[in-house]
């Protein structure tokens, strides 16, 4: 066999051992960065500004709460990552687009990174570690 070809074997040994420790590793530091935005806007929180809970961004800051909670322990994940991900597109639509064509000119990164991550993850569901998981067994 090849070098390239023990080391692709290697790689398949190692990522399946560690590969849903490391996904529940992803899927709870998203959540909790998600989750700290929601907090910002609700409780002014991290050196964000309370906002109106009735307003646009109040709404945005119960989701991101609520739903990033459910993803960082991994109940109804794929629902909670499905409407997270609607809710970063969304966002990046009506707080970035506009502002520049290009996410790097906007200021869109986060936006779009946690609206793909999340669609990842609904689409995925929780893993093995998270309530999900644990109900399945």
């Amino acid at each position: 066999m090849s070098r390239g070809g023990l080391e692709c074997e290697a790689m398949q040994r190692v990522s399946s051992r560690s590969g849903e420790l490391i996904f529940a590793a992803m899927r709870i530091v998203l959540a909790f960065i998600y989750m700290a935005h929601g907090l910002q806007k609700l409780f002014g929180m991290f050196g964000g500004h309370a906002v109106p809970i009735g307003s646009l961004f109040g709404v945005a800051g119960i989701l991101e709460t609520l739903l990033g909670a459910l993803i960082a322990l991994g109940f109804m994940t794929s629902w909670a990552a499905l409407i997270a991900s609607g809710e970063m597109a969304a966002a990046y639509f009506i707080a970035h687009a506009r502002r520049a064509p290009l996410p790097i000119q906007n200021g869109g990164e986060l936006a779009v990174v946690l609206c793909f991550a999340f669609l990842y993850i609904a689409v995925h569901g929780g893993g093995r570690f998270s309530l999900d998981g644990s109900r399945r067994r």
